[in-house]
């Protein structure tokens, strides 16, 4: 996997920079302000706190891989569940472990200064359907236009080629999390597009399996469906894998690692 130094923006002029010790003045690769995205993750965190802690209840696996983790490069595959509540948990232990939390997020003292090197990505129609979800985007939603599917159809249309190099340059500064599958629907194909990323970016990969968000939130993860229910969310090791294998060898290796092989029982009522 390829190790560089994060790259580093700002609002400041190049002499300036140094002066600038906390931050106020950072900026991601997209030209927004990391202090304002800090003040939006942290608010988004109380408001959506008690979701993962009182009225259901988040388990958590495997926050050791992510200890020793570099700043940058790292990619999180995961299955999904939910447009917004599955990222918003990993936002919420993205941030605790920077503060030194084991599988915990209680209590939320990593909201005073989250980690705001994070990344997630998103189809652009989601992330437009009204004025949450362009809140959501402001909290490092990398949008792309899926060449599969649009409005709840499946469609056949050109490919986003913009889409890798605004991962690549989020991935240069940051963490990213991303649903290979592209839906919510369980054991669908995992897109060739992620197999791509990997070969062009080489990044550190960290497969995650959740699981209960489906039964607990509605299908855009914004309202409350069955409380009490049993969250989990669990980091793996990072994946072994080769760049320069086929495209199809490393979609094969993804879709086993977030566990989303199509049962044996399913395939025999095919």
């Amino acid at each position: 996997m390829d190790c560089k130094p994060p790259t580093q923006y700002s609002f400041l002029p190049k002499p300036l920079n140094k002066l600038d010790f906390i931050g106020l003045f950072d900026k991601d690769p997209f030209g927004n302000s990391l202090f304002i995205k800090r003040i939006l993750i942290a608010i988004l965190g109380w408001i959506t706190y008690f979701r993962y802690t009182l009225y259901n209840k988040l388990n958590i696996e495997g926050t050791e891989y992510l200890e020793n983790l570099p700043v940058n490069n790292v990619i999180f595959l995961s299955n999904h569940q939910t447009y917004f509540a599955d990222v918003i948990a990993f936002y919420h232990i993205f941030c605790s472990v920077k503060w030194g939390f084991k599988n915990n997020i209680v209590p939320p003292l990593y909201l005073l200064w989250p980690r705001a090197r994070n990344y997630y990505i998103a189809a652009s129609e989601t992330m437009k359907g009204g004025l949450v979800p362009r809140i959501f985007a402001l909290g490092g939603a990398i949008q792309i236009e899926r060449s599969w599917r649009s409005k709840g159809q499946d469609v056949n249309r050109e490919v986003d080629n913009t889409a890798n190099d605004r991962i690549a340059r989020a991935l240069e500064h940051g963490w990213v999390v991303s649903f290979p599958q592209g839906t919510t629907s369980p054991y669908a194909p995992i897109r060739k597009g992620t197999g791509h990323i990997l070969k062009t970016t080489n990044p550190i990969v960290i497969p995650v399996v959740i699981n209960g968000f489906r039964r607990a939130f509605d299908k855009k993860g914004l309202r409350l469906k069955k409380r009490n229910t049993q969250l989990s969310v669990r980091f793996k090791p990072p994946l072994e894998y080769d760049a320069k294998e086929s495209i199809e060898s490393l979609v094969d290796k993804v879709r086993e690692a977030i566990e989303q092989e199509l049962p044996k029982e399913k395939m025999t009522r095919l």
